[in-house]
Parts: C-alpha cells; sequence; structure tokens
C-alpha cells in the first residue's frame, strides 16, 4: 500500500502551522512538527492499513510538508519543492483567505480534542462527485451536514417561518415543494447554515443563522469546487441572477474580420 495523500484537512493543519510560523519551514526535531504529526495519525480519515505504514505521518513527513508551503509561496526566493495542486491551492486559499482558512484549522484541532469529530459518522455528499473534498477539510463539512440533518433543527426552523407567515420555499430559487407536490411535498424544505460552523464558532446555532433551501440550492451551497467548499444563499442567489441573465441576453459572437 502506498501512503495516501495529504488529505484537505492535514493541508489546512499544516499549511496553519508554516503560516503561523512566518511563513517559515519547521524542522522534524520542532515540537508543533511531533504534536502536529500526532494529530494528523489521530484524524477519524485515516483506515488501520495507512496508519500501519512505516513513516505514516511521521515528523519526518510533516516537516516536508511545511517545506512544500513555504518554499511554495510566491515571495519565496529560492528554489520551489515539488508539490501536488492540492497544496498549491491551499497556499493560495491560506494567502487570499488568511483568518477563514486559520479559524478552519482551530476547528479541526478543538473538534479532534473534543472528541466531537471522532462521534460523527461520514455523511452522504460530504465528498463531491470528483472524490475530492474542498479545502476546509471533510471533516468540517461532516460537521455541517450533521448538524444541518438534525430534526429538531429542521423542525424549529419551519415553525419559525409559519409564525412570520412566510411560505415555505426555497430562499434562493423559491421553489415551493408543496405547490411542486402538492400534498407530498407540504411541510417539507432543508435547512442550512448560512456561516460555515468553523467561522461563526462552537456556539449554540440560533434559527436565524439557518437558512431555508431546496434540495438542489442546499447542494450547490456546499458544493466543492477548486479553492472553496461553501457559498452562501446570498451569493447563490447571486450566481443564478446572472446565469439567468446571461442565458436571456447571451453575448452574440463576433464575426471574423
Amino acid at each position: 500500500m502506498r501512503t495516501p495523500a495529504w488529505t484537505e484537512d492535514e493541508l489546512v493543519l499544516a499549511g496553519a502551522l508554516v503560516v503561523k510560523n512566518g511563513w517559515r519551514e519547521l524542522r522534524t526535531g520542532d515540537p508543533e512538527v511531533h504534536e502536529l504529526s500526532e494529530l494528523l495519525r489521530s484524524l477519524p480519515i485515516h483506515s488501520a492499513e495507512a496508519l500501519a505504514l512505516p513513516g505514516f505521518r511521521s515528523p519526518d513527513s510533516v516537516s516536508r510538508k511545511t517545506t512544500d508551503f513555504a518554499t511554495n509561496h510566491p515571495q519565496y526566493g529560492g528554489a520551489a519543492t515539488r508539490c501536488g495542486k492540492p497544496t498549491r491551492l491551499m497556499i493560495d486559499a491560506l494567502i487570499s483567505r488568511e483568518a477563514e482558512m486559520l479559524q478552519a484549522a482551530q476547528a479541526i484541532e478543538e473538534g479532534i480534542g473534543s472528541g466531537e469529530l471522532h462521534s460523527i459518522p461520514p455523511q452522504t455528499e460530504e465528498v463531491d462527485e470528483t472524490g475530492a473534498t474542498a479545502i476546509e477539510g471533510r471533516l468540517l463539512v461532516r460537521r455541517a451536514l450533521a448538524r444541518e440533518r438534525d430534526p429538531k433543527l429542521r423542525k424549529l426552523k419551519i415553525e419559525q417561518m409559519r409564525r412570520r407567515g412566510r411560505p415555505l420555499g426555497c430562499e434562493v430559487c423559491d421553489f415551493n415543494f408543496a405547490h411542486a407536490y402538492g400534498e407530498l411535498g407540504e411541510g417539507y424544505i432543508e435547512v442550512h447554515h448560512v456561516t460555515p460552523l468553523h467561522v461563526s464558532g462552537p456556539r449554540e446555532t440560533k434559527l436565524d443563522d439557518l437558512a431555508c433551501l431546496c434540495a438542489n440550492c442546499h447542494r450547490m451551497c456546499h458544493r466543492s469546487r477548486p479553492g472553496t467548499t461553501w457559498r452562501t444563499p446570498a451569493s447563490l442567489r447571486d450566481l443564478v441572477r446572472k446565469s439567468t441573465q446571461s442565458a436571456l441576453h447571451p453575448v452574440a459572437p463576433t464575426s471574423a474580420s
């Protein structure tokens, strides 16, 4: 068995360590490298076969990964080590969204330390159709999906919408299950955290933190793309509007001279 490639959960943790070290690599003997090695080996995403491999996420391998991050930074003056696209994407994310990515790393560390992320079973759709999770990490997507599927939370959100006299429709595309499916769709909607849990922090979820979405828009809010995991209902609504306008007013092709 070959050593598994670094996952996004692992990359965000290693990248955060490099950022905190001023975008400098860390040596094998550094205590923080040993701590990260132990943390990576404790993540509930590795098989027993992987953990049994000699040197799997050892301090040496962690140190080499910090070198990849440091030497592939755009402002590094020396020769860059060879690294894969996922590492380069993580570098870009840490540069453009440093505060958010450091929050994501902290959320993973806290979730592992508390045992929460060990107790959440794998969720459908935590990995996209390409087989790759997004850079914030599979474990954070797993936690978000698990909480959004809490039937008590969904019930309370539906009750809030009805008290406010608002139709139980998608807040992005206005799709209404009852209108489309009659009695079968009555009272059905999905809920979505407007702000990712690693950004909002481990606080109690408030009903106003949730949005009502149809199944399609819910998946699009979570769909992984290079460099990002999630988008808010407002940003997705803007994408729908732009796509609709583009379809209604296509750009005419220019004729060759």
